[in-house]
Formats: C-alpha cells, structure tokens, sequence
C-alpha cells in the first residue's frame, strides 16, 4: 500500500498558475524529498559522526513527539517503541529510511482513526516533512534588568575593570597578571623601539 501512494504522489499532476500542467514526476518527488530531509536531520541530531542514513530509537522517539504524532490519545510514547521494534531489524539498534517510511504507515491508521488508508499516511507524511528537531530545554540567557547590570562591563570599576577592552571583551590573562615584558625598557614607557627606528632613518 505504501508503494501504492509513492507512487500515485509522484504522478499528481499540478496546475499552474498558467494553466499547464506541471511534471507528475517533479510534483510528488518534492514532497518526498522533503520527508527523507527531515529523516536526515533528526538522524543525526545530537551525534556528528552520523550519517543521516539510520535513525536510533531515541531520535525516532523525538521525531514523533517533535513532529506531533505522539497525541498522547491515539498515538502513545509506547506505541512508538513497538513500532520501532517491529519495523527494524532482529540484531539493529537503528531503522533505515524504507523502514521508517514503513513505521509511519503503521502508525498513520492510529493516529487519524477517522480517515482512510492512504489519506492517514498522507496526513501523517505532512506532519513531518520539512520539520526538523527542536531544543526544548536548552537555556536560554535570561534577559532581565538584573542580569543586564552584571553583564554591563562598563560599570565594572577598579582592577574587574581592567579585566574588558573598550568593546567589553575580556582580555584574557592579560586583564588579570600584570604581564612583564623582558624588552630592557621601563614598564609603560611609550616610545620603546623608536631609537632604533631613528638610528637607521640617519644611516
């Protein structure tokens, strides 16, 4: 059945703002190109050495609370983990793209009881093509009057304030040890290696 409905969107055939038709091929391909970039991206989301080709449980998990196909009504938690385990393979640990296209034809009859067949794996199609993971959870800087006075270097006042150049960088090391300079010339002089500039200018 899902070969089926690959196929009858491959050859939907659109009308243009012209009134031609467009290519049957190019009208249902973009749609898929879309699902398999969202597979892509929850596959190797929170691991860079993957290779986007193979989904771990964990990601499928995200992907279906992300996308919204955990309702938490007809779709459970649970129920993706038994799909999950059913779709891949015995000895695997992850799906691949055929086989996860296959899990969301199982899931697509529990999560829209009240359609058909192919209109559930379309509707369930759409809630994740083009979508990518979120982070919920990441902190976020906290924007208040507070946390504005204390991040604000130039308030900051005796040696703190040697810790920030002008921009309100931090100087590193340089900001927090007075730093010698084994030059030969007295701390802070200004005009260090000017005599030798001068003696060559004469030559």
């Amino acid at each position: 059945m899902l070969q089926s409905l690959l196929r009858s969107r491959r050859g939907e055939q659109r009308q243009t703002e012209d009134g031609q038709e467009s290519s049957p091929i190019m009208a249902g391909s973009t749609d898929m190109e879309q699902l398999l970039m969202a597979f892509s991206k929850f596959a190797i989301h929170g691991d860079t050495k993957a290779s986007g080709k193979e989904l771990n449980g964990k990601n499928w998990a995200k992907l279906c609370k992300d996308c919204k196909i955990i309702d938490g009504k007809n779709v459970t938690g649970t129920d993706v983990d038994i799909i999950f385990s059913k779709v891949k393979q015995k000895t695997s640990r992850v799906i691949t793209y055929e086989e996860f296209q296959r899990a969301l034809e199982e899931l697509a009859p529990k999560r829209f009881k009240d359609q058909s067949k192919e209109a559930a794996l379309q509707s369930i199609f759409k809630l994740v093509e083009g979508r990518e993971p979120t982070n919920i959870g990441v902190t976020k800087v906290a924007k208040t009057a507070t946390v504005d006075r204390l991040t604000d270097t130039s308030r900051y006042t005796g040696s703190h304030k040697e810790r920030f150049d002008e921009s309100g960088r931090g100087k590193g090391r340089e900001g927090r040890e007075e730093l010698v300079e084994n030059t030969g010339y007295v701390g802070a002089y200004k005009n260090a290696g000017t005599y030798d500039t001068k003696m060559k200018a004469e030559k």
